[in-house]
C-alpha cells in the first residue's frame, strides 16, 4: 500500500493545523478536528484545481464549510460557555506527557486525512462525479443540517433552563443527534467515492470512516457518564433514556456506558 505524493501534503496540512492542540490538549479533537477537515478541502481544491468538475468541487467546498462550522461553533462554546469549560477540565487529562502529546498529533492528523479519502481517491484517479457523488453531496448535506441544528436546538433549551436535560426538538429522535448527523456526513463522504475509489484504496478509507464512528459512539459515552451523574436523579430523565435511543434512531440501544472500550 504506497499512498501518492498529494496524500502527504493533505497530512502536513492536518498536522499544521491540528498542532493547535498543543496550546490546549483536548483541540487535537475538537478545534484542530474542526479547521483541519477545512483545510483538507481548500488543499484539495488547490491541489486538483484543474481536475475538478462540478461534483468534486462541491464536494471539497462542503468539506471547507463543514470543518468552518465545526471549528467555529467549538471555539464559540469554549469562548462563551463556562460548564462546557468545567465539564472539559473534568473529563480531559490536563496534565499529558509530552510524548503522549506527539501520538495524539500524528494520530489524529492521520484519522482527519483517512476520513476525506473516498473523495481524494476520485480526484487522484481522476474519475470525475458520477450518481454517486451527487448522492453522497445530499447526505452531506444532511448531516451538516442535522448536526447545525442539534446545536442551536440545545443551545435553546439551555438558555431557557441551564439545568435541565435537553429532551425537545431533535433530542426526541435521539439523545446525541448532533454525533448522528456526524456520522451522517461521513456516511455520505463513503457513498460519494463508490465508482471512484478502486481496490485496496477502500482499505483506508473505510478505516477512516471506522475511526469516526468509534470516536462518535465514544463521545455518545462521555456524554451518558455524564449526564447520568448530574441528572441521573430526576425521574423525568429516567424515563427519558429508557425511552430514546441513545445515537441511532429506532434502533433499541439506550446506553453505552458499559462498554469501557469505546474510550477515545
Amino acid at each position: 500500500m504506497v499512498f501518492p505524493v498529494y496524500f502527504w501534503v493533505l497530512f502536513a496540512a492536518a498536522m499544521l493545523i491540528s498542532a493547535i492542540g498543543f496550546k490546549k490538549y483536548v483541540w487535537f479533537i475538537s478545534l484542530g478536528y474542526g479547521f483541519s477537515i477545512a483545510g483538507e478541502g481548500l488543499v484539495m481544491l488547490a491541489l486538483f484545481g484543474k481536475g475538478l468538475d462540478v461534483g468534486t468541487a462541491l464536494a471539497c467546498a462542503i468539506f471547507f464549510l463543514y470543518g468552518c462550522r465545526l471549528g467555529g461553533y467549538l471555539a464559540y462554546r469554549e469562548a462563551k460557555s463556562a460548564s462546557y469549560n468545567k465539564n472539559m477540565t473534568g473529563e480531559i487529562k490536563q496534565d499529558v506527557p509530552f510524548g503522549v502529546k506527539i501520538a495524539i498529533w500524528v494520530t489524529c492528523a492521520l484519522l482527519y486525512v483517512l476520513q476525506v479519502l473516498p473523495v481524494f481517491y476520485r480526484l487522484h484517479n481522476g474519475a470525475g462525479s458520477n450518481a454517486w457523488t451527487y448522492i453522497g453531496i445530499v447526505v452531506m448535506l444532511c448531516g451538516i443540517a442535522l448536526e447545525s441544528a442539534a446545536d442551536l436546538q440545545k443551545n435553546r433549551a439551555k438558555k431557557v433552563d441551564p439545568r435541565r436535560f435537553v429532551d425537545t426538538g431533535l433530542y426526541r429522535l435521539v439523545r446525541c443527534p448532533n454525533y448522528l448527523g456526524e456520522m451522517l456526513f461521513w456516511t455520505g463522504v463513503v457513498l460519494s467515492g463508490i465508482g471512484g475509489v478502486h481496490g485496496w484504496q477502500w482499505l483506508p478509507a473505510l478505516i477512516g470512516y471506522a475511526g469516526i464512528i468509534f470516536v462518535m459512539f465514544s463521545g455518545a459515552r462521555r456524554l451518558e457518564i455524564r449526564q447520568n451523574k448530574n441528572y441521573g436523579k430526576d425521574p423525568e430523565y429516567q424515563k427519558y433514556v429508557k425511552t430514546v435511543p441513545i445515537l441511532l434512531p429506532f434502533v433499541p440501544l439506550y446506553s453505552v456506558e458499559k462498554y469501557k472500550w469505546l474510550v477515545a
